[in-house]
Protein backbone atom coordinates (compact mmCIF):
# COMPACT_ATOMS: atom_id res chain seq x y z
CA UNK A 1 0.00 0.00 0.00
CA UNK A 2 3.01 1.84 -0.13
CA UNK A 3 3.60 2.83 3.40
CA UNK A 4 6.43 3.48 5.30
CA UNK A 5 7.46 0.47 7.98
CA UNK A 6 6.62 1.06 11.21
CA UNK A 7 9.11 0.01 13.99
CA UNK A 8 8.11 0.04 17.60
CA UNK A 9 11.35 1.10 19.54
CA UNK A 10 11.05 0.14 23.69
CA UNK A 11 13.91 1.74 25.45
CA UNK A 12 13.98 3.57 28.52
CA UNK A 13 16.91 5.88 27.42
CA UNK A 14 15.35 9.27 26.61
CA UNK A 15 18.53 9.82 24.29
CA UNK A 16 19.14 6.69 23.35
CA UNK A 17 15.23 7.00 21.67
CA UNK A 18 15.92 10.24 20.25
CA UNK A 19 19.14 9.13 18.28
CA UNK A 20 17.24 5.55 17.45
CA UNK A 21 14.23 7.54 15.77
CA UNK A 22 16.54 10.15 14.26
CA UNK A 23 18.64 7.09 12.36
CA UNK A 24 15.50 5.06 11.76
CA UNK A 25 13.50 7.85 10.47
CA UNK A 26 16.56 8.92 7.82
CA UNK A 27 16.16 4.83 6.96
CA UNK A 28 12.16 5.41 5.73
CA UNK A 29 10.92 3.90 9.00
CA UNK A 30 7.45 5.00 11.08
CA UNK A 31 8.98 5.68 14.33
CA UNK A 32 6.73 5.08 17.41
CA UNK A 33 8.69 5.06 21.19
CA UNK A 34 7.67 3.64 24.45
CA UNK A 35 9.93 4.01 27.74
CA UNK A 36 8.64 1.44 29.87
CA UNK A 37 7.27 -2.35 29.38
CA UNK A 38 4.08 -1.28 30.02
CA UNK A 39 3.50 1.26 27.41
CA UNK A 40 5.63 -1.33 24.92
CA UNK A 41 2.76 -4.16 26.42
CA UNK A 42 -0.45 -1.93 25.09
CA UNK A 43 1.21 -0.66 22.01
CA UNK A 44 2.40 -4.29 20.47
CA UNK A 45 -1.23 -5.72 21.37
CA UNK A 46 -3.14 -3.11 20.24
CA UNK A 47 -1.05 -1.60 17.28
CA UNK A 48 0.23 -2.88 13.73
CA UNK A 49 4.49 -2.99 12.98
CA UNK A 50 6.41 -4.39 10.77
CA UNK A 51 9.40 -5.17 13.53
CA UNK A 52 9.97 -3.96 16.97
CA UNK A 53 13.00 -3.06 19.04
CA UNK A 54 13.18 -4.36 22.36
CA UNK A 55 15.66 -3.33 25.34
CA UNK A 56 16.20 -6.02 28.12
CA UNK A 57 16.09 -3.20 31.67
CA UNK A 58 12.89 -1.94 31.30
CA UNK A 59 10.86 -0.25 33.98
CA UNK A 60 7.75 -1.55 34.80
CA UNK A 61 7.69 -5.28 32.66
CA UNK A 62 11.18 -6.28 31.96
CA UNK A 63 12.12 -7.16 28.34
CA UNK A 64 12.32 -10.53 27.82
CA UNK A 65 8.82 -11.14 30.03
CA UNK A 66 7.36 -8.23 27.78
CA UNK A 67 8.12 -10.43 24.91
CA UNK A 68 7.19 -13.63 26.23
CA UNK A 69 3.86 -11.17 27.12
CA UNK A 70 3.54 -10.65 23.15
CA UNK A 71 4.11 -14.10 21.83
CA UNK A 72 1.61 -15.60 24.44
CA UNK A 73 -1.33 -13.08 22.98
CA UNK A 74 -0.16 -13.92 19.16
CA UNK A 75 1.77 -10.98 18.67
CA UNK A 76 3.86 -12.33 15.32
CA UNK A 77 5.93 -9.16 15.01
CA UNK A 78 9.78 -10.05 14.31
CA UNK A 79 11.77 -8.53 17.50
CA UNK A 80 15.57 -7.39 17.98
CA UNK A 81 16.13 -7.28 21.46
CA UNK A 82 19.39 -4.83 22.43
CA UNK A 83 20.62 -5.64 25.94
CA UNK A 84 23.93 -4.05 27.71
CA UNK A 85 23.56 -8.26 28.94
CA UNK A 86 25.98 -9.81 25.88
CA UNK A 87 27.14 -13.57 27.35
CA UNK A 88 25.96 -15.97 25.68
CA UNK A 89 23.78 -17.13 28.14
CA UNK A 90 21.79 -13.76 28.30
CA UNK A 91 21.23 -14.17 24.04
CA UNK A 92 19.79 -17.73 24.65
CA UNK A 93 17.12 -16.22 26.87
CA UNK A 94 15.98 -13.75 24.87
CA UNK A 95 16.05 -15.78 21.51
CA UNK A 96 14.29 -18.96 23.34
CA UNK A 97 11.92 -16.55 24.42
CA UNK A 98 10.54 -15.45 21.14
CA UNK A 99 13.32 -12.67 19.47
CA UNK A 100 14.56 -12.74 16.21
CA UNK A 101 17.61 -11.46 17.03
CA UNK A 102 19.63 -9.98 19.82
CA UNK A 103 22.44 -7.23 19.93
CA UNK A 104 24.68 -6.20 22.43
CA UNK A 105 25.34 -2.47 23.25
CA UNK A 106 27.12 -0.51 22.63
CA UNK A 107 26.22 -1.49 18.88
CA UNK A 108 26.70 -0.06 15.51
CA UNK A 109 24.05 1.86 13.71
CA UNK A 110 24.82 0.78 10.86
CA UNK A 111 24.54 -2.80 11.72
CA UNK A 112 21.35 -2.52 13.21
CA UNK A 113 19.80 -1.12 10.20
CA UNK A 114 21.13 -4.21 8.06
CA UNK A 115 19.80 -6.51 10.99
CA UNK A 116 16.61 -4.86 10.69
CA UNK A 117 16.31 -5.13 6.81
CA UNK A 118 17.06 -8.99 6.85
CA UNK A 119 14.43 -9.58 9.48
CA UNK A 120 11.73 -7.96 7.56
CA UNK A 121 12.94 -9.67 4.57
CA UNK A 122 12.39 -12.94 6.24
CA UNK A 123 9.27 -12.15 7.81
CA UNK A 124 7.83 -11.34 4.97
CA UNK A 125 9.12 -14.19 2.72
CA UNK A 126 7.23 -16.52 6.14
CA UNK A 127 4.06 -14.24 5.84
CA UNK A 128 3.48 -14.65 1.83
CA UNK A 129 0.77 -17.37 3.48
CA UNK A 130 -1.72 -17.16 6.60
CA UNK A 131 -3.46 -19.93 7.82
CA UNK A 132 -7.39 -19.19 8.32
CA UNK A 133 -9.20 -22.04 9.41
CA UNK A 134 -8.97 -24.80 7.26
CA UNK A 135 -7.66 -22.72 4.51
CA UNK A 136 -4.85 -20.58 3.85
CA UNK A 137 -4.83 -16.72 2.20
CA UNK A 138 -2.26 -16.25 -0.16
CA UNK A 139 -0.90 -12.71 0.04
CA UNK A 140 0.60 -12.62 -3.89
CA UNK A 141 -2.16 -14.04 -5.29
CA UNK A 142 -4.74 -12.41 -3.17
CA UNK A 143 -6.40 -15.83 -2.88
CA UNK A 144 -8.79 -17.63 -0.08
CA UNK A 145 -8.01 -21.23 -0.51
CA UNK A 146 -8.38 -24.81 0.57
CA UNK A 147 -4.87 -26.30 1.87
CA UNK A 148 -3.36 -28.05 -0.77
CA UNK A 149 -5.20 -26.71 -3.18
CA UNK A 150 -3.67 -23.83 -6.15
CA UNK A 151 -6.98 -22.02 -6.75
CA UNK A 152 -9.67 -20.83 -4.19
CA UNK A 153 -11.84 -17.42 -3.51
CA UNK A 154 -10.42 -14.12 -5.64
CA UNK A 155 -10.34 -11.47 -3.00
CA UNK A 156 -9.89 -7.78 -4.09
CA UNK A 157 -7.19 -5.54 -2.54
CA UNK A 158 -9.05 -4.14 0.50
CA UNK A 159 -10.60 -7.84 1.51
CA UNK A 160 -7.08 -9.31 1.22
CA UNK A 161 -5.85 -6.65 3.65
CA UNK A 162 -8.66 -6.65 5.94
CA UNK A 163 -8.63 -10.25 5.96
CA UNK A 164 -4.93 -10.27 6.32
CA UNK A 165 -5.30 -8.29 9.70
CA UNK A 166 -8.12 -10.24 10.69
CA UNK A 167 -5.88 -13.80 10.36
CA UNK A 168 -2.39 -12.03 11.55
CA UNK A 169 -4.23 -11.74 15.33
CA UNK A 170 -6.51 -14.32 14.72
CA UNK A 171 -6.91 -14.36 18.75
CA UNK A 172 -7.77 -10.10 18.81
CA UNK A 173 -10.73 -8.62 18.75
CA UNK A 174 -9.77 -5.54 16.68
CA UNK A 175 -11.89 -2.42 16.91
CA UNK A 176 -13.68 -0.80 13.88
CA UNK A 177 -11.36 2.30 14.21
CA UNK A 178 -8.34 0.25 14.85
CA UNK A 179 -9.29 -1.49 10.71
CA UNK A 180 -9.77 2.02 9.72
CA UNK A 181 -6.36 2.90 10.85
CA UNK A 182 -4.84 -0.30 9.77
CA UNK A 183 -6.94 -0.99 6.16
CA UNK A 184 -9.00 1.93 5.18
CA UNK A 185 -6.81 5.09 6.21
CA UNK A 186 -8.51 7.34 3.67
CA UNK A 187 -12.12 6.12 4.33
CA UNK A 188 -14.38 9.12 5.75
CA UNK A 189 -16.77 6.36 7.48
CA UNK A 190 -16.12 3.35 9.72
CA UNK A 191 -19.34 2.13 7.36
CA UNK A 192 -16.80 0.76 5.10
CA UNK A 193 -15.72 -1.63 7.50
CA UNK A 194 -19.12 -3.36 7.76
CA UNK A 195 -19.53 -3.27 3.84
CA UNK A 196 -15.98 -5.19 3.46
CA UNK A 197 -16.69 -7.47 5.96
CA UNK A 198 -20.28 -7.83 4.03
CA UNK A 199 -18.27 -8.72 1.30
CA UNK A 200 -16.07 -10.96 2.53
CA UNK A 201 -18.80 -13.57 3.98
CA UNK A 202 -20.38 -13.03 0.91
CA UNK A 203 -17.73 -14.62 -1.13
CA UNK A 204 -16.01 -16.89 1.56
CA UNK A 205 -18.68 -17.77 4.01
CA UNK A 206 -20.79 -16.13 6.96
CA UNK A 207 -18.15 -17.45 9.77
CA UNK A 208 -15.30 -16.45 8.32
CA UNK A 209 -15.31 -12.85 9.99
CA UNK A 210 -17.08 -12.75 13.60
CA UNK A 211 -18.83 -9.86 14.83
CA UNK A 212 -18.34 -9.51 18.67
CA UNK A 213 -21.37 -7.13 19.63
CA UNK A 214 -19.90 -3.60 21.35
CA UNK A 215 -16.23 -4.27 20.09
CA UNK A 216 -15.80 -5.14 16.68
CA UNK A 217 -14.50 -8.29 14.59
CA UNK A 218 -12.32 -11.07 15.04
CA UNK A 219 -11.87 -14.43 12.73
CA UNK A 220 -14.39 -16.84 12.80
CA UNK A 221 -13.74 -20.47 12.59
CA UNK A 222 -14.00 -20.47 8.70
Amino acid sequence: MGERPRVLVVEDNAELVRILTTVLADEGYQVEAAADGQRGLHAGLTRAYDVIVLDRGLPAIEGVDLLQRWRGRGVTTPVLILSALGNPADRIEGLDAGAEDYLSKPFDFGELLARLRALRRRHLDDARTLPVGDRLLDLDTRQLRPRGATAGVQLSERECALLSVLAGRPARVFSRRELIGLVFADADSEVVVDTYVHYLRRKAGRGLVRTIRGRGFQLGPG
